[in-house]
């Protein structure tokens, strides 16, 4: 939202007017009632505001309501504008339009729900400064875990600044909710987890998050499980790993020990799992045999990646893909990686949840992230041949979190009386168009807070 058609010096206006000029200048709206308050940021040259408004209401705004048929194949969707009133961060009401009544004006643009980047790393980034391209790999992933040892002592110095800015771009991308693993090894010990939790604790009002606890450096390889042991009891959510077998050189001994660090402490697990051979798949079979013994971690359970599943015959993805929904484990992939193109279409057959992310913004492993998972949503659609107005609807769950507004019968599922108020408002006429020419997020809404 920009502020640079406003003629009269900000400083000169009266506070609550330089508030709702800057945090309402896309659409000129106006909240209706409850206590405001401001937090502006400089980003990409704007300025934007987080505004905490307990209670208001937004009119002309676009909702899907079903889809349009010919012979019996959906041919488009049907939108009509509604009058939606907000109460403590949940969605109050959902209205026939009421134009004339004074309110958030939306003008007209569709309301989605608000995105997820479920796959990324917030605690360690070089965004902010200026680009550079990744420098040439040498000896796998422990030539990389060699680097970081070097380089994380200087990445720490400001990495809460870098990471509220990472998080001031996926706000700009829509997105108001992430999963970031964070760094737990002997070189960072616990001060990456520290350094995020004041980034995320700066950002309460307007972006929410989930962590993991991410052995990079190798559970065993390097001397880590005492610090992830600590990192347990201090404010994460699930236990994470990577590469068993490659890193610590034993599947079993690695997923034991994170299985049972999360059943002590009645955390979830998500495991990086980038190997394509044997082990790879021993480890994907592993652990759906330790979740099938602990019912407990159904549901609460992720693989990262799993490129195995990438490599495998088509009859074998068929039988993992029934295994890991039998155990209710999910799957976190970033779209696409090389040439590997994940068998997402299968995984969504057997009903695996499938989620994505950014996974890194610029840093040391990749510069290709855009923050946009509304682009990755965007590619899935492209590489699976997923090109008609029900197909690219579907899709964007993706993006979501697993959120759709319409059913595939076209019931209207998304808004509800009672859901959080997460939500944003995007310059498209539907859910298809919006995934299909990847469309500009215009402001975005987080627990009933205009945030962006």
């Amino acid at each position: 939202m920009s502020s640079h058609n406003t003629k009269k010096d900000p400083a000169s206006l009266p506070r609550k007017k330089f508030i709702q000029r800057f945090a309402f200048g896309i659409a000129g709206i106006t909240p209706i009632s409850g206590m405001l308050e401001s937090n502006f940021f400089t980003h990409d040259n704007r300025q934007e505001a987080t505004v905490i408004d307990r209670s208001f209401a937004l009119k002309n705004v676009r909702l899907e309501t079903g889809f349009e048929y010919v012979n019996e194949e959906v041919s488009g969707t049907k939108t009509e504008l509604f009058y939606i009133e907000l109460e403590n961060g949940k969605i109050k009401t959902i209205k026939p339009n009421q134009p004339d009544i004074h309110a958030v004006d939306a003008k007209g643009l569709l309301l989605l729900p608000a995105f997820q980047d479920m796959h990324i790393h917030l605690d360690k980034t070089r965004y902010s400064e200026p680009w550079q391209a990744v420098k040439k790999r040498t000896s796998g992933i422990k030539g990389m875990i060699a680097l970081e040892q070097k380089i994380l002592p200087e990445l720490l110095k400001d990495s809460t600044h870098k990471a509220e800015k990472q998080i001031e771009l996926l706000q700009s991308k829509g997105t108001a909710f992430a999963r970031s693993h964070v760094n737990i090894e002997p070189t960072s010990q616990l001060d990456s987890l520290k350094h995020l939790q004041t980034a995320l604790e700066n950002k309460k009002n307007s972006f929410g998050a989930e962590l993991v606890a991410f052995p990079q450096h190798g559970l065993f390889y390097t001397d880590s499980a005492p610090w992830m042991k600590l990192a347990a009891q201090s404010g994460i959510d699930f236990i994470g790993g990577v590469d068993p077998y490659t890193l610590d050189g034993a599947i079993e001994k690695t997923i034991d020990f994170t299985v049972q660090l999360a059943l002590d402490y009645n955390k979830g697990i998500d495991i990086h799992l980038h190997e394509t051979g044997d082990s790879g798949l021993k480890t994907v079979e592993y652990l759906i045999d330790k979740v099938n013994e602990n019912p407990a971690l159904k549901g609460k359970t992720y693989l990262s990646h799993c490129f195995i599943l990438g490599v495998l015959e088509a009859s074998r993805q068929e039988a993992i893909a029934e295994k890991l929904s039998a155990a209710q484990i999910g799957i976190l992939s970033t779209i696409p990686f090389g040439n590997l193109i994940m068998p997402i279409p299968t995984l969504w057959k057997h009903g695996v949840k499938v989620m994505t992310g950014n996974d890194s913004i610029v840093d040391h492993w990749s510069t290709f992230g855009t923050g946009s998972v509304l682009y990755k949503a965007n590619l899935a659609a492209q590489l699976y041949g997923k090109a008609t107005e029900l197909d690219l609807s579907r899709i964007l769950k993706l993006a979501t979190g697993g959120i759709l507004p319409l059913s595939d019968q076209g019931k209207r599922l998304w808004p509800q009386p009672g859901d959080d108020a997460n939500m944003l408002l995007i310059d498209a006429s539907c859910s298809a168009e919006a995934v299909s020419r990847m469309s500009s997020v215009r402001s975005l809404i987080y627990r009933g807070n205009i945030v962006y």
